[in-house]
């Protein structure tokens, strides 16, 4: 079930790693990943106050769940990420190149004022479709 990338030159090229948007056959299983934040498996919380470590502590969270589920990165067709700070999009869209394939997945980013923990920088839902 391979995911194509919507792409049109009525558009701006995107600023990070995300397409404008993905288009995927209607069939399979659908996915929603909840909000995923740098918790460990064992509860302890990976990067204290280091976006990059973070985000791969994110990354790999969302990993495991979609794996958990029967599929792989490649599956995700969109992801939300919630943010401290949107100075930190050049560093996150780094490290999302290394986990998500091309085309990478439809996206949207926000800024927000506070997560369930006040060491929590960043925080990604996923929603994925599997064959």
């Amino acid at each position: 079930m391979p995911r194509q990338p919507i792409v049109s030159p009525a558009l701006a090229q995107p600023s990070g790693h995300f397409s404008q948007g993905i288009i995927v056959e209607a069939r399979g299983r659908l996915v929603f990943i909840s909000g995923m934040v740098a918790r460990r498996a064992d509860g302890s919380i990976a990067g204290i106050g280091d976006i990059e470590a973070q985000t791969r502590q994110v990354c790999e969270n969302v990993k495991a769940a979609v794996e958990a589920a029967g599929g792989t990165l490649a599956d995700i067709c969109r992801v939300d990420v919630h943010v401290r700070n949107m100075e930190h999009f050049p560093i996150i869209h780094l490290v999302r190149r290394h986990y998500f394939p091309d085309p990478p997945p439809a996206s949207t980013m926000v800024e927000v004022s506070k997560f369930t923990h006040p060491d929590y920088l960043i925080e990604i839902s996923a929603i994925a479709v599997l064959p």
